[in-house]
């Protein structure tokens, strides 16, 4: 097989009722590019009829379809990575199954590319998702870009473009945790972004809970920055000098005033804040801690029950 120009990473899970649609509008928008391609679908672990779709797919377009299938359920950004894994591309698209990123638009991240941009993000138009969902994700952006000194001004949208030479970084890295798009963006010599379309999504219901929100963004800044043990090092010093001068007051006003009861209840108000802080600090140092544990086990990041792909 020759060497496609463009590779497309769908990542799949529990989409059976979008995938008919989501056929219909890719093949046709990649056609019409006018390059060779590939696309790439990895179903993570679904439960419904998505691998039985996937395998149809295959079968209907096999000279362009490839279709990796996971024995379970190993996340988002493990699937891309086996996508990443098997692609052949010079260029690599991401894209949801869930159609709120048009791929009509990918040719416009492409063009954008040949800008000579070897990395493109994208940011959604007039987002479609629930305000509670836009609201969280903003403060998130913020408080990610403080950390970890990445600047991307949308971090859900998975509708990205990358250099082959971005990929080939990627791959050779064995993180068992991370966060592709923040990655690449580290190897990355001139990123790029553009302004892209978002549709309300097609079937079914978003995959990501609030708590998965928080969890990956634990991540991401947990997998790219220090600052946060450094923060908490630095309250610490703060909170101790304050607690000295607060005991050098105490035993003073002791002297002067004697024995008394009054501000015991404010003493025990400081001593279950400092008790708060101290067991937050415990938990964000065992997230790092956490991460390596996991890497040093070196288990496989997800295992592979089988690829469709057309034999030579």
């Amino acid at each position: 097989m020759n060497t496609p120009e463009l590779s497309v990473i769908i990542p799949v899970y529990n989409e059976e009722e979008g995938l008919a649609t989501l056929f219909s509008r890719l093949y046709p928008a990649l056609d019409q590019l006018n390059i060779s391609y590939e696309i790439i679908f990895i179903n993570d672990g679904s439960r419904d009829r998505s691998p039985a779709i996937l395998r149809e797919q295959f079968q209907a377009r096999p000279d362009v379809t490839r279709v990796i299938l996971f024995n379970g359920n190993f996340g988002q950004h493990m699937a891309i990575m086996a996508g990443f894994e098997q692609s052949k591309g010079k260029r690599v698209v991401t894209l949801d199954a869930d159609l709120q990123n048009p791929p009509e638009e990918i040719g416009k991240l492409l063009a954008k590319m040949d800008e000579g941009y070897d990395y493109i993000g994208s940011i959604r138009n007039q987002r479609q998702d629930s305000r509670w969902r836009h609201v969280a994700s903003k403060a998130m952006n913020s408080l990610r870009e403080r950390i970890t000194r990445i600047k991307m001004t949308d971090q859900g949208c998975m509708l990205r473009a990358y250099d082959r030479n971005i990929i080939d970084a990627i791959n050779s890295c064995k993180e068992v945790n991370t966060f592709i798009p923040a990655l690449a963006y580290t190897f990355a010599k001139n990123p790029a972004e553009v302004v892209v379309e978002h549709e309300e999504r097609a079937e079914g219901e978003s995959k990501y809970s609030l708590y998965s929100l928080i969890r990956l963004n634990f991540d991401l800044m947990t997998g790219f920055s220090l600052v946060p043990l450094q923060l908490f090092s630095f309250f610490g010093i703060i909170i101790s000098i304050l607690s000295a001068f607060f005991v050098v007051f105490l035993v003073i006003r002791r002297l002067i005033i004697g024995p008394e009861a009054e501000g015991v209840f404010t003493l025990f108000a400081i001593t279950f804040l400092l008790m708060g802080i101290i067991l937050f600090g415990i938990g964000l140092l065992g997230e790092y801690v956490g991460r390596v544990y996991q890497q040093v086990r070196h288990r496989p990041r997800y295992l592979v029950e089988a690829i469709l792909e057309k034999t030579e």
